[in-house]
This record gives structure tokens, C-alpha cells and sequence, in this order.
């Protein structure tokens, strides 16, 4: 049986918790950070988690995860 490749790009964004849900960094807090206001780049520095539609995407994306 062949090996399924695994999609490095997602593999990278998203890591697997020990509850099977799927974080993410969010984006936006790389560049022109001065005219977002601290409570909005205070918000984005949090993980999030995937929707219960993306993650049926994104695992098969991840066949070894």
C-alpha cells in the first residue's frame, strides 16, 4: 500500500491537541501594527481553534497526525 503524503503547509499552521482539536495562530500580527489598537494585537496573540467543518479538511490534510 502506498504512503499518503502529508501537506507540509498545513502540517506547520496547525497542531494536534490532546482532546483531537485543531490550534492555530491567528493572523494579522506580522506588519503595520501601529495603526491596530493594543487590545486588538493583545487578542490576536491568543490560539485558536478550528471550526468542526475545517477540521474534517484539514486532518485529511494530516493522514499521520
Amino acid at each position: 500500500m502506498l504512503k499518503i503524503k502529508t501537506i507540509r503547509s498545513v502540517s506547520k499552521r496547525f497542531k494536534k491537541t490532546h482532546s483531537n482539536r485543531l490550534k492555530y495562530k491567528r493572523s494579522n500580527l506580522r506588519h503595520i501594527l501601529t495603526k491596530k489598537s493594543s487590545q486588538r494585537k493583545r487578542r490576536l496573540r491568543t490560539k485558536s481553534f478550528t471550526e468542526v467543518g475545517e477540521k474534517k479538511i484539514i486532518l485529511r490534510c494530516l493522514p499521520y497526525k
